[in-house]
């Protein structure tokens, strides 16, 4: 069984960062949950149920990107009950992703 979490979107669809970075994905944290850089737990909501920015969502964990060259992982939350696959993961993570060297691991 998926273990369910409930994550705040602090970058949603649309959101630009100082990096001139376009998230086409809600991007947010999982409050209480420490990373690996000591801050919240990063996560990217993909969901093909999902289109719009979000402020919360609650989804399953259903993939962690490790990155070789940051101390962080990311971890992947979709909607209950969707499967989501390495090469939609690796798609819509490539706007930040293509700036490290990281693997993707399906859960």
């Amino acid at each position: 069984m998926r273990q369910s979490y409930k994550a705040v979107i602090d970058r949603p669809i649309g959101y630009q960062d100082r990096y001139g970075n376009n998230y086409p994905i809600n991007y947010g944290y999982i409050p209480n949950l420490l990373g690996g850089d000591g801050e919240w737990q990063d996560v990217y909501i993909i969901s093909e149920q999902v289109s719009t920015p979000l402020e919360v969502f609650e989804g399953e964990l259903v993939a962690i990107i490790h990155r070789a060259d940051d101390v962080e992982t990311k971890w992947i939350l979709t909607s209950p009950g969707e499967e989501v696959s390495y090469e939609r993961i690796k798609q819509a993570t490539r706007f930040l992703e293509q700036y490290f060297t990281s693997t993707i691991e399906l859960l």
